[in-house]
């Protein structure tokens, strides 16, 4: 049974709670990825998704001096790198995220996506089921 350390990004760009949110978004395009982690002093403390720019930022009118803990989520679901590839999948599609913060003691190790996931043969069937219950409109 593949472990999420084995499939994992482990190489995660970060921002801090002191950076605002135009650093972050530059981040986003300069690493090509959706999400940043927010730590501070190495502990997991948020994430902000291209959505949460676009949502808590923009459609809120907020400048790109905001702080990013004005849009940042802060309620996040983590795993640790030795959990299962199927444990991973179940609580992704559980909570319909695509991306899921690795910690170990708070501090960030990686982050598993569902691309991630969708590289292992082991994993592709709970990738695609994953997939399919995140992309799932709830009513």
């Amino acid at each position: 049974m593949k472990t999420v350390q084995e499939v994992m990004t482990a190489d995660t760009e970060t921002c801090t709670t002191l950076d605002n949110v135009y650093e972050v978004a530059v981040k986003m395009k300069e690493w090509n990825v959706g999400a940043i982690p927010i730590v501070d002093r190495d502990q997991l403390v948020g994430m902000i998704t291209d959505r949460d720019l676009v949502i808590k930022g923009i459609a809120e009118k907020k400048p790109n001096s905001s702080k990013v803990t004005d849009v940042m989520s802060e309620e996040l679901i983590t795993i640790t790198a030795e959990a299962s590839v199927e444990e991973a999948s179940k609580l992704m599609a559980q909570h319909q995220i695509r991306r899921l913060p690795v910690v170990e003691n708070q501090k960030l190790v990686g982050i598993v996506s569902l691309g991630d996931l969708s590289t292992f043969r082991y994993a592709n069937e709970h990738a695609g089921e994953a997939l399919s219950d995140i992309s799932q409109q709830t009513h």
